[in-house]
């Protein structure tokens, strides 16, 4: 939307490791940090369990991490961003050490590393086994609290960006134990690091509140969304019915573990040549088949880690502890859950989309980095780097407008019907599961487009299911307009990769189809009919 406002501060949307990273790193510039929930809590960045990739280790090197990248990124990703992510990546760990994340260190005090999939070296950087992402959020929550610049809103969610001219001039919130009455808030630069789009999808690894609201908010502004159709599903999420899944770190088959199928059998060695250790896109696909054939996929620990597993992956042993299963005797149910997104907001090498005053951080960005399959924990890498780089770019601007925050001011009511939205999300997490999963084919994305326009065109006022509808619907309309099968995106009716479509996506709210070629369908009577029921 467009207004006429007076010029504003900074505000960064997202609390995770990117929004509050970022924050820190424009001190002291006022920055006010916007929440839908209290610092530490539900954000994606604290449950990650892998690391930060950087190529610190003896005989590392970041042109070989930028080449691993670009190998997993199937043909898609931007060289010169790999290579400039990997170059910043051991200055951005250790700025993270001097906010006082305690990684994992050997006698002598050099960082103990960690290999993962697709990964030519150890270059993983680790807290405690599997607890880097808490470590890393507590230490950057500790800082921001103690920052005079920060003020953070805690308990509100952005729903729209105000435009003045075509740039930025201010956003509207509303809090989130009261949706109906709507605030804005002046802004001359607004940072969005909402995270993905997890809570679009009935199985997922990610927080409920991950639910693209920065891919439609920037898309409405006039920002290109990029990538839309490449989504990583994490092949062994723990299967215990859990809402979102409990995830087992891909550093479990790091240490050796195996991906068995209910005989015992191994599946993955037939796959690839990296068995295990391939990309996850592959690892994902080969769970995926053997759940879909009846026989059940096991992450097999016993004899990699045993009697280590609760001293070195505590945070996996407490959640199948929880559910009733002992890793160091048993095999875990796995199966693929929905853990990243590869696309999003297309920004710059400064994190700058095409909207005057606005930059994207972290997993709501598409910044080329990742290709169509991220390479593993190179998510928590891009967040630091780009975090720096869209604070050193503000600060080179920071005579235009940038002036203390101001206060929230109320300019509006919603009628917003919270049961309907309830049961409207429930709806999209399912057709998204169902459709727009592992694998794709024509057919089930159509019925999940003609959901999703169903639900778009049914959402305002609700302006939060509008944006949720809004982001299934690019990520729908990508996967349709690949017809090929590249990384994350796998079409079954167009299995193979095609060369001429080696090349980045990008849709804008105007190439958005208006209509569906199919009716509408209910996506829940269909799964009934087709005797499949999505969790």
């Amino acid at each position: 939307m467009t207004d006429r406002g007076a010029s504003g501060g900074i505000v960064v949307v997202g609390a995770g490791l990117a929004g509050l990273f970022t924050a820190l790193r424009l001190a002291p510039l006022p920055v006010t940090v916007i929440a839908p929930m209290p610092l530490g809590e539900g954000a994606s960045s604290a449950w990650a369990q892998g690391g930060i990739a950087a190529a610190v280790g003896d005989g590392d090197t970041p042109d070989a991490h930028a080449e691993d990248t670009v190998r997993a990124g199937a043909g898609i990703v931007d060289v010169a961003v790999a290579r400039m992510v990997a170059r910043e990546a051991g200055e951005r760990v250790r700025d993270l050490m001097a906010y006082g994340v305690p990684f994992d260190r050997d006698l002598a005090g050099k960082l103990v590393l960690s290999r993962e999939a697709a990964h030519s070296a150890k270059r993983i950087v680790r807290v405690a086994g599997d607890m880097a992402g808490k470590a890393i959020m507590e230490a950057l929550i500790a800082s921001v609290r103690k920052a005079p610049s920060i003020r953070v809103l805690e308990g509100y969610a952005a729903e729209e960006l105000v435009l003045a001219g075509g740039a930025i001039v201010g956003l509207e919130i509303t809090a989130v134990d009261c949706p109906t009455v709507v605030l804005r808030l002046p802004a001359a630069r607004v940072v969005l690091a909402t995270g993905g789009i997890g809570g679009l999808y009935a199985v997922t690894t990610n927080p409920p509140h991950a639910r693209g609201e920065a891919l439609a908010m920037a898309a409405r502004a006039g920002a290109s969304i990029a990538d839309a159709e490449f989504v990583q599903f994490h092949p062994t999420a723990i299967d215990i019915g859990a809402d979102p899944a409990p995830l087992a770190t891909e550093a479990l088959r790091g240490e050796g573990a195996t991906l068995v199928n209910r005989a015992g059998e191994r599946f993955m060695q037939v796959l690839h040549a990296d068995a295990e250790l391939a990309p996850r896109d592959v690892v994902a696909r080969g769970v995926f088949r053997e759940i879909a054939a009846g026989r059940g996929a096991f992450l097999d620990c016993r004899e990699a880690v045993g009697a280590r597993f609760p001293q070195a992956f505590p945070t996996v042993y407490a959640r199948c502890a929880a559910a009733g299963i002992d890793p160091v005797a048993q095999p875990i149910p796995v199966a693929p859950a929905e853990h990243y997104h590869m696309g999003g907001v297309r920004t710059d090498a400064h994190g700058r989309s095409s909207v005057p005053g606005l930059s994207v951080v972290g997993e709501a960005a598409a910044t080329g980095l990742h290709g169509a399959n991220r390479l593993a924990s190179n998510s928590l890498l891009e967040a630091v780097v780009f975090g720096a780089r869209v604070a050193d770019d503000i600060r080179a601007e920071r005579s235009a407008g940038i002036v203390a925050e101001a206060a929230p001011e109320r300019v509006g009511t919603r009628a917003i019907d919270l049961a309907k939205r309830a049961g409207k999300i429930s709806e999209l997490r399912q057709a998204m599961s169902r459709f727009v999963g592992v694998e794709r084919n024509e057919v089930g994305l159509r019925a999940a487009l003609g959901v999703v326009q169903r639900i778009r065109s049914e959402a305002e006022p609700d302006r939060a299911l509008a944006n949720m509808a809004l982001a299934c619907q690019f990520v729908v309309e990508a996967a349709l307009r690949r017809k090929e099968s590249r990384g994350g995106h796998f079409r079954s009716d167009c299995p193979e990769p095609d060369p001429k479509l080696a090349r980045r996506s990008a849709i804008t709210l105007a190439g958005l189809a208006l209509r569906s070629d199919i009716a509408a369908r209910d996506v829940l009577t269909e799964i009934a009919h087709a005797g499949k029921k999505v969790r």
